[in-house]
């Protein structure tokens, strides 16, 4: 492929990128080359990238190619490159954690999730940007569709990087709104699936009964493809379980048996989403009557976001415990303050805000007997102007709290013109489904566009 061609590749999707490269249409070492022009055009107004090694990038390409013009079986995603959030470990490149204490960070070992892209043929391509030990400290990272807006956090270059065509996916991780939130306020696709199936070995640790690993990507259909990847049971992650991997993708792909039914969900927080977001979602929840039923989360739910805070900042005092001790005049005063008030969280608040995730799920039952999903907004609104915050993660928190997998589609716009993210989440366990109905959602929202681009 001519030099000239290579940063049109960037444009395709996963899906679209891997079936180009089977079909013989493309190699790896042109969509490498095609994402690392794109990011030497882009990357001093996005700033996504905590490591970048071309030529690294281009040997694995050329290895993934030379792999496949042997004749040898080939991964799922074969050639594929993926960007990996800084606090994923990589046995070939640092992990820095966003942190200067951790500065020169080398793993000796992949992580899980790093091992199965590999194993399945991806090229990784390189880390992204994390906030400070991925909580609320930003990085260096702009909101591709205008640089004077935070992309989110903590996940905040993976879905920059994503969203200016840097790489088709990147992986992510969530403990209140790390995936979610980035992906709504940059445009793109992301996804969480349900607690514990996906390991989380070789990962920054914050908090066991939180921590999450999500996929950032332009497609359902690419969240699917490499989210099945990802899954499975991993004897270093206790909260995995040796049960069979679900077929994300076949499922996704498939057509809903009947017409899915949307229970459009206003949390107790609803309030606190800005009034054009409310407006807005009022109005596609209209557009989508005939599918979606009103719910209110009862208010006996409003005890969540601070169960889960109790949960998040007592892990934070005790998984940052050495960096605190060692080096707390180098952290932000945002984390030193969440360190230390999670060392006042007493042991049986704790234990009772843990136990109380099951419960919350077993309350949502009914609903899920009725709906396939939850529609709700994924933040307060757009992404705010300014980057000294990375926005707030509140319309993520309580559905993070319960491990239920959620997903966000960039199905609409804020009045100041940037994305504005649409939340689907589904029962605890039934990421599957959940995916084929996002695909449907995304499809009907196409469909809308089309006939009034027609009018």
């Amino acid at each position: 492929m001519r030099d000239e061609d290579r940063v049109d590749v960037t444009s395709l999707t996963a899906a679209q990128a891997l079936a180009a490269l089977r079909d013989g249409l493309m190699s790896s070492e042109d969509l490498v080359g095609g994402c690392l022009a794109r990011i030497r055009a882009d990357e001093e107004r996005v700033r996504a990238w905590a490591f970048l090694d071309e030529q690294r990038a281009l040997e694995q390409a050329r290895n993934v190619d030379r792999v496949r013009r042997e004749g040898h079986a080939m991964g799922p995603l074969h050639g594929l490159p993926v960007g990996i959030k800084d606090i994923i470990d990589t046995a070939d490149m640092p992990t820095e954690d966003g942190t200067v204490l951790h500065a020169g960070r080398q793993p000796r070992e992949d992580a899980t999730v790093v091992r199965r892209l590999r194993e399945a043929g991806a090229v990784i391509l390189g880390k992204t940007v994390t906030t400070e030990l991925a909580t609320y400290a930003p990085g260096k990272t702009r909101n591709p569709h205008n640089p004077e807006h935070t992309p989110g956090g903590s996940s905040s270059g993976s879905a920059a990087a994503v969203a200016a065509l840097m790489v088709p996916v990147a992986l992510g991780t969530q403990t209140n709104g790390s995936v979610l939130r980035p992906a709504a306020f940059c445009g793109v696709y992301g996804f969480k699936p349900s607690f514990g199936l996906v390991s989380r070995h070789g990962i920054l640790r914050q908090s066991r009964p939180l921590d999450q690993v999500g996929v950032i990507a332009r497609s359902i259909e690419d969240l699917a493809l490499v989210a099945e990847v990802l899954t499975g049971h991993d004897p270093e992650d206790a909260d995995t379980r040796p049960v069979a991997r679900p077929p994300l993708a076949r499922v996704a792909a498939e057509e809903p048996p009947l017409p899915p039914r949307l229970a459009f969900a206003k949390t107790p927080n609803w309030g606190d989403a800005d009034a054009p977001t409310r407006e807005a979602f009022d109005e596609l929840a209209q557009a989508l009557r005939d599918h979606v039923v009103p719910f209110e989360v009862p208010e006996t739910l409003a005890g969540a976001w601070e169960w889960h805070r109790q949960i998040m900042e007592a892990d934070l005092a005790r998984n940052f415990r050495h960096e605190y001790d060692e080096g707390r005049d180098r952290l932000s005063e945002s984390l030193r303050a969440q360190i230390e008030r999670g060392r006042r969280v007493a042991a049986v608040d704790y234990n009772d805000a843990v136990d109380r995730i099951a419960a919350v799920n077993a309350s949502f039952e009914d609903v899920f007997d009725r709906c396939d999903a939850f529609l709700t907004a994924a933040t307060p609104g757009t992404a705010p102007r300014g980057l000294e915050s990375t926005g707030s993660p509140a319309f993520c928190t309580l559905w993070t709290y319960a491990g239920m997998p959620a997903v966000t589609l960039p199905l609409m716009r804020g009045e100041d013109g940037l994305p504005l993210g649409v939340q689907l989440v589904g029962r605890r366990g039934d990421d599957a489904r959940l995916l084929r109905t996002a695909r449907w959602v995304a499809g009907w929202a196409r469909s809308l566009d089309a006939a009034e681009a027609q009018r």
